[in-house]
């Protein structure tokens, strides 16, 4: 288990960036979709905690089989995809993440919004862990991306807002720019394969900074496509553009449900840990695991043993998606 607390700024506050982070997961998932890959939307309707109140539950499927290299095909099932199930009551979120064919993998994401500048430390301090958990500050300008990724008009180092009159970001925008809010992601990965372990799971979280970098640059870049929108109106872009994704892939059933109603929370099990409409248990992984600590340093590419053929980079996508937040009442 690899546990990593990533820290991501954004010259927005946490109010807006509700609005925005629900155009930018829908947009990018529909760019980065194609026939047989992509975010497939199985679900998304709101959903009541006892605890946490009305939020959202959403459960996606990210298919990767044509991402994987050609003797990795040879042994998976020819449908591959990543289960990714949220419980979302903005400005708190909880995701998790398993793999159709690799049961001891997992990825854990509890998420807060705080209108500062990363500046609290103690964000996730409610329970104690076993060691020092690494911190991840990034920088939506200036950290790079993968080159695949860029884009000049969403470079942020050049790019200014029309409608808000914010940006460009100047080294050091962090300390001087109003407004500001940090997006606290603490990510716990699990991959318990003997020998294969601690490199997995280095180079997955790789892969998830990556992610993160990639997606809220692009919620800042797109801030003119959706600062007036409201939350009926992008509830309604939602809706449409992941129909759109799912024919896309080229997956047909089943259809997206939104509800206008919460559900009743005695539907879903206990009330001591969101639970997802489809089980009446909270699935295993949305429990933070405590193992001992792993090497904080990523490799660039990870190397899988390959009878046939030596030195076959395997490499994960970026097309991990979020979550969306939750619809008022």
């Amino acid at each position: 288990m690899l546990m990593k607390e990533y820290r991501i700024c954004m010259p927005l506050t946490v109010e807006e960036y509700q609005i925005g982070q629900l155009y930018m997961i829908s947009k990018h998932s529909h760019e980065q979709s194609e026939r047989g890959e992509g975010v497939e939307v199985v679900q998304n309707e709101p959903y009541q905690d006892p605890e946490h109140g009305q939020g959202q539950f959403t459960e996606k499927r990210v298919y990767l089989n044509n991402k994987l290299p050609s003797w990795a095909r040879a042994v998976v099932p020819k449908i591959f995809y990543v289960t990714e199930k949220a419980w979302n009551y903005y400005p708190y979120t909880i995701t998790g993440s398993t793999c159709s064919f690799l049961p001891k993998f997992s990825i854990h994401i509890e998420t807060k919004y705080e209108d500062n500048k990363g500046s609290n430390g103690k964000i996730f301090g409610g329970e104690p862990r076993d060691e020092e958990t690494e911190v991840c500050f990034v920088d939506i300008a200036y950290d790079e991306i993968p080159e695949r990724h860029y884009k000049e008009s969403e470079d942020l180092r050049y790019f200014k807002s029309e409608k808000t009159n914010r940006g460009v970001l100047k080294e050091g925008w962090i300390e001087s720019q109003e407004p500001i809010m940090c997006s606290y992601k603490l990510v716990t990965v699990k991959f318990e394969v003997w020998g294969l372990q601690t490199r997995v799971e280095q180079f997955v979280h790789k892969v998830i900074r990556d992610v993160l970098l990639l997606g809220h640059k692009q919620a800042f870049a797109w801030v003119d496509e959706w600062i007036d929108m409201t939350t009926e109106e992008v509830r309604e872009y939602e809706r449409a553009t992941q129909e759109a994704t799912n024919l896309k892939i080229g997956t047909f059933p089943p259809a997206i449900s939104i509800n206008a109603t919460p559900l009743p929370s005695s539907a879903h099990g206990p009330s001591s840990a969101p639970t997802t409409p489809l089980t009446t248990e909270p699935p295993d992984f949305l429990a933070v695991p405590r193992d001992r600590p792993r090497k904080k340093s990523a490799p660039e590419t990870l190397t899988l043993p390959d009878p046939g053929r030596r030195n076959s980079g395997f490499r994960l996508p970026s097309i991990f998606s979020w979550n969306s937040p939750p619809q008022p009442e």
